[in-house]
């Protein structure tokens, strides 16, 4: 029989917590594995509302120091990967009906200082009579508050961590589960299926890191069969993407009369997006899905402020994601909190398990962190934090100008036409230059599938970034799904299904 191969860490669980603590405990010089039994970003880590943000609404709830833990990282995230993280302004038209005004202030007040603000410009009064801004919201909203936060690529962000990981030695394993973990000798033992062919491979660890997100318990019962102290609590978030129906690059915040928050964002161009919901949710976690009420709630809340009154017509996709958030015991799921906890089970000469509960995009660079201060006593020679001032693959932008950066490609790509161009500096940042390779007409780059998307980006997604399935390319590496019609799509089912077929 082969002895398992024997590694530092093995993490089960490709969303951001997973894929960020992989790359950190990489770049610390230890040996790493991670398995996700799907795709990266599969669950919870694609299915966002696509924001590095504070959470101005947690404020309410007194999360200080959550608060204050993500407008600073805000800031380090957007220094890290400007490619696939920029600037936004949002717009809160003020209702007098709900939070009164002076609440409000308050908490941007808060939001502009708590966090050391350094790039990002601060709040300001809007007078919707006369901004530009409020051109489509109805005139009984006379007063606005804009403020800054960061748009990111969900998706994006976990594969640019694997391919980190994966370039500092660790090894990334996709539609891999984690079918049982055992104790002996020190260490644990690691059985993995790979879901497509079938084989199973045994590994020796001597940590066990639980990033499963929604299926963190299962892994601790079923996977590792230890009793957990804490708990999970699903939250179930929809979106919905409309045709944009306003001019400018602004988004908007509006309050909802039961006191949710709802973000209207722009999205891919000519689209919004707009969400999210705030549902407990007690189903598998793979069998979500946007309800018909959801959907319903998100268009009344947003016809209340804009002229423009959406229809059920106008929903072009859906999408929901389960939360997993710690268990708090609040009764409210918008109260439950958005930190993360973790969970050690480290007895005496055994090897530790370290479970994550909770937690949001904007905060897992820093999760990640205090996961290896956590498992630290295990590892004594481990080096030190590392990833705060470390770029993301194509996020080494010189002084993070991404305008510049795509003004150099248009001179280095004449050829590429200007929409081409920007989305291929969007999502791969400086690497770019390896995408294009020796390409060096639009003929080159193969065959077009639809609007700037050609044969080559899909070849270099499935060499290079784990893609399997057109659903892999079309929903999380890229959004081209979004720009495809029933034709174009078929079209590059077959094209993924003919690769698929001869990689065997």
């Amino acid at each position: 029989m082969t002895e398992p191969d024997t590694v530092d860490l093995f993490v089960v669980g490709g969303g951001v917590n997973g894929a960020g603590i992989a790359r950190d405990a990489a770049g610390r010089g230890l040996s790493v594995v991670l398995a996700e039994k799907d795709d990266l970003a599969q669950g919870t880590s694609s299915r966002s509302g696509k924001l590095v943000h504070g959470g101005l609404r947690y404020l309410e709830y007194y999360e200080f120091r959550l608060v204050r833990e993500a407008l600073i990282e805000r800031e380090v995230l957007l220094n890290s990967a400007p490619h696939i993280i920029w600037p936004m302004r949002f717009v809160l038209p003020h209702s007098p009906d709900d939070r009164p005004a002076w609440l409000v202030r308050l908490g941007l007040f808060l939001y502009d200082h708590l966090g050391g603000r350094k790039r990002l410009p601060g709040t300001r009064t809007l007078n919707l009579r006369t901004a530009p801004e409020g051109a489509p919201i109805e005139s009984a909203f006379t007063k606005a508050f804009e403020y800054s936060d960061c748009w990111v690529d969900d998706a994006r962000l976990v594969v640019l961590n694997a391919l980190d990981a994966r370039e500092r030695g660790a090894r990334v394993m996709t539609r891999t589960a984690c079918v049982s973990a055992r104790r002996e000798g020190g260490a644990w033992l690691v059985e993995t299926r790979h879901g497509r062919t079938g084989v199973r491979q045994t590994w020796r660890a001597r940590a066990l890191v639980n990033a499963a997100g929604p299926w963190v318990n299962d892994v601790i019962g079923h996977v590792a069969g230890v009793n957990a102290a804490r708990a999970v609590r699903l939250v179930k978030g929809s979106h919905i993407v409309v045709p944009k129906f306003w001019e400018g690059r602004q988004a908007y915040l509006v309050q909802n009369t039961d006191k949710r928050v709802i973000f209207i964002n722009p999205y891919e161009g000519d689209l919004a997006l707009i969400g999210t919901t705030d549902i407990p949710y007690s189903g598998r976690p793979e069998d979500v899905v946007a309800g018909e009420d959801e959907i319903a709630y998100l268009i009344k809340v947003v016809n209340r402020y804009f002229k423009r009154k959406l229809t059920r017509d106008d929903v072009i996709h859906s999408f929901s994601g389960v939360r997993p958030l710690y268990d708090d015991n609040a009764d409210n799921p918008s109260a439950v909190t958005r930190d993360y906890i973790f969970e050690l089970d480290a007895r005496a000469g055994e090897a530790p398990l370290l479970s994550v509960f909770g937690g949001k995009i904007t905060t897992f660079r820093k999760l990640s962190e205090h996961a290896l201060e956590k498992l630290k006593p295990f590892f004594p020679a481990m080096r030190g934090n590392w990833t705060a001032a470390a770029h993301l693959p194509g996020g080494d932008l010189a002084d993070a100008d991404f305008d510049r950066f795509l003004g150099g490609l248009r001179t280095a790509y004449p050829w590429l036409p200007v929409s081409l161009a920007k989305h291929y500096a969007r999502l791969y940042g400086t690497r770019t230059a390896a995408l294009v390779g020796r390409a060096k007409s639009l003929a080159d780059l193969g065959r077009r599938f639809g609007p700037d998307f050609y044969e080559r980006e899909a070849a270099f997604l499935t060499e290079t970034e784990w893609a399997e399935t057109a659903e892999d390319i079309l929903v999380r590496r890229t959004k081209h799904g979004l720009h495809l019609d029933d034709e174009e799509r078929a079209a590059f089912e077959d094209w993924c299904a003919g690769r698929l077929a001869k990689a065997g």
